[in-house]
């Protein structure tokens, strides 16, 4: 019964927490505390405090680590499921819709707009991220990490995880 309540206790927030993991962290809260007190306020609130200093969404580090103090491996499983699921069971349904009326010329169209916004939007974020690095790292370091890192990706054919793990080690070297 405990994986039933760790789906319910994910699930619901899941489907109810419009705007993603911080939107459903009030939803987690009353499920987890209010319904099935696995933890006290106090506990919970540390789990988020912990759950905010780690990599990664908000929502599923939650789940996981209280499904596994609830019901172990397979409760952190059924719990990050759970938190997933509402997102997964949407993009299918969604994608499904798009496959079927993809030939349609208002879909065509609007394919056509999103293409371009998708572009701009990706852009100003690529502006931020450089900004950011010369206020941090300085326009040296930026311009060379940034040079390094276009001849790997385009002229070398390196894979970008490799890239990163390179930007890392060079990070880690120099101290940055």
């Amino acid at each position: 019964m405990i994986y039933w309540h760790l789906f319910l206790a994910f699930f619901i927030p899941g489907i109810l927490g419009y705007g993603g993991g911080p939107a459903s962290i009030p939803l987690v809260e009353h499920e987890v505390v209010g319904t099935y007190e696995w933890l006290s306020t106090q506990e919970f609130s540390e789990v988020v405090a912990i759950g905010n200093s780690l990599p990664g969404p908000i929502a599923t580090k939650m789940a996981g680590y209280i499904g596994y103090a609830e019901g172990g491996i397979l409760g952190s499983i059924v719990a990050m499921l759970a938190t997933v699921a509402p997102s997964l069971i949407l993009m299918i349904f969604m994608m499904a819709i798009l496959m079927k009326y993809k030939d349609e010329p208002e879909v065509k169209n609007l394919t056509k707009v999103i293409r371009p916004v998708i572009a701009i939007l990706l852009g100003f974020m690529t502006i931020q991220f450089a900004q950011q690095s010369v206020d941090g790292l300085g326009i040296g370091y930026t311009l060379i990490i940034m040079a390094t890192s276009f001849v790997l990706l385009e002229k070398v054919k390196l894979h970008p995880a490799f890239v990163i793990a390179l930007a890392l080690v060079f990070g880690a070297i120099t101290g940055l």
